[in-house]
């Protein structure tokens, strides 16, 4: 091969190589720009149907020992009156957009008490119990945002919201979990009812602090308004 033929054999190749290395660059740098636009979409909360109509279901069970909320009491007082804390927080939600208020209530009461509320969870937790209900839902079909709020007990949810979601089928429906915690936050609540409610369409929830219940207000409203509640 003389001198001439070699040298437009090897621009040739040369060709080729920065040809195919200049695709797989662009290729590469499309696929980046793809899944970091993805990632960044995945991070932002999904826009809830403002104008559906909305419900906020809670449980709560208030302690009456007079333990103060520091410590791990599930109550506030706020315009004098006694609160649960999960229902303080649904008490907000519902007038921040409209929601009617919905209280999941069982048969049998529990303690007022901070310790024997603990003990009368753990063992309702460790016999994996479905209390009996006795609030039910009238014409759910007619609701289209459900929130669903619950204190962490033993970092799960208490076992009334399992007899709840064994009776509701919220296929189609939007599903905003809300919990109160001494530290916790929803430990595995969110994949819990996830898991439990497949149909359903999950928002990201919000869990508050019961020492930070004072200043929940602000937290709640940035929120929902992430989410496309209020202005």
């Amino acid at each position: 091969m003389n001198k001439a033929s070699l040298f437009l054999s090897v621009a040739v190749s040369l060709a080729v190589v920065f040809t195919v290395y200049a695709y797989a660059s662009r290729t590469c740098t499309a696929e980046s720009v793809t899944n970091d636009r993805i990632s960044a979409e995945a991070a932002q909360p999904a826009a809830v149907p403002v104008k559906g109509k909305v419900l906020v279901v809670y449980f709560t069970s208030p302690e009456t020992d007079g333990v103060d909320t520091s410590s791990g009491a599930s109550r506030i007082v706020a315009d004098g009156k006694l609160y649960g804390s999960t229902e303080y927080v649904a008490a907000l939600i519902s007038q921040k957009t409209g929601g009617d208020l919905f209280q999941i209530k069982t048969a049998h009461a529990y303690p007022g008490t901070h310790k024997e509320l603990l003990d009368a969870s753990k063992r309702e937790i460790d016999a994996k119990a479905r209390p009996k209900l006795t609030s039910h839902i009238q014409r759910l079909k007619d609701y289209d945002v459900i929130f669903v709020g619950f204190p962490n007990w033993w970092y799960d949810m208490p076992m009334p919201l399992y007899s709840f979601f064994d009776a509701y089928d919220f296929t189609g429906k939007t599903l905003i979990p809300f919990c109160t915690h001494a530290g916790s936050r929803f430990s595995q609540a969110e994949k819990t009812i996830a898991a439990l409610e497949k149909g359903a369409k999950m928002q990201k929830g919000l869990a508050i602090s019961r020492k930070n219940l004072g200043e929940a207000e602000t937290a709640i409203q940035n929120w929902l308004q992430r989410m496309g509640f209020g202005k």
